[in-house]
């Protein structure tokens, strides 16, 4: 992971950048609301959609949803100081461990939101995501995607990671390999791409990662 690719959000807390994004939530992107930890206002609109958040009014199949109460546990924690007094601040139904979870989801990279916003990774998987650190998230998010990982199984491979073992291996062992994705090609490419492979004697894998290299070198995200 490169510099100006980290594994850590740069946005603002509370800010609805993914969820205001019509390419990722289409019409429901006019329904995103952002929360300012430096408004008292904002605060206290963030403890009672936590509130309600906590109490189950929004069920795992709305994103959308799902991601800003994400975002309000966030903007509380920071706004009141520490995940103990957030969930003081959110009503005695609210615990510190719901809200420190869900606070780690919204801190997951853009790159991951939007996966769970689009409904690729499910904002239940998300959370256990959100246990890892580093690149271990991305590896982790894209072989739910690659591997069609259930929440159980990313929970038991974030669970394993963090008792020492290394990403890949626990990715492995539920029966995924890591770095690989089906591609759909154009046909004169996928036969050019074939052809080449051949004739240098190379899988197809070495001819896209490198030519994936110089593109990602010479083009800024």
């Amino acid at each position: 992971m490169t510099e100006e690719s980290p594994a850590d959000r740069r946005s603002p807390v509370g800010e609805p950048v993914v969820r205001s994004d019509p390419a990722v939530t289409g019409d429901r992107a006019a329904e995103a609301v952002g929360f300012d930890p430096d408004d008292p206002d904002s605060v206290a609109e963030a403890a009672e959609t936590v509130a309600r958040f906590a109490a189950g009014d929004v069920g795992d199949d709305d994103h959308v949803l799902m991601l800003r109460g994400a975002a309000a546990c966030a903007a509380l924690v920071r706004g009141v100081g520490s995940y103990k007094s957030a969930a003081e601040r959110a009503g005695d139904d609210v615990s510190v461990a719901f809200i420190r979870k869900w606070a780690r989801v919204h801190d997951l990279p853009q790159a991951i939101r939007r996966q769970v916003a689009s409904g690729q990774i499910a904002p239940s998987t998300a959370k256990h995501v959100a246990r890892l650190g580093g690149t271990d998230r991305y590896l982790l998010a894209w072989a739910a995607i690659d591997g069609d990982l259930t929440v159980r199984e990313v929970r038991a491979i974030a669970s394993a990671v963090n008792d020492g073992s290394d990403v890949a291996t626990a990715v492995a062992e539920a029966g995924v390999e890591l770095g690989h994705v089906g591609l759909t090609l154009p046909r004169d490419t996928y036969v050019e791409l074939r052809r080449r492979a051949s004739n240098q004697t190379t899988a197809p894998g070495d001819i896209v990662a490198d030519a994936l290299a110089d593109y990602f070198a010479s083009t800024p995200e």
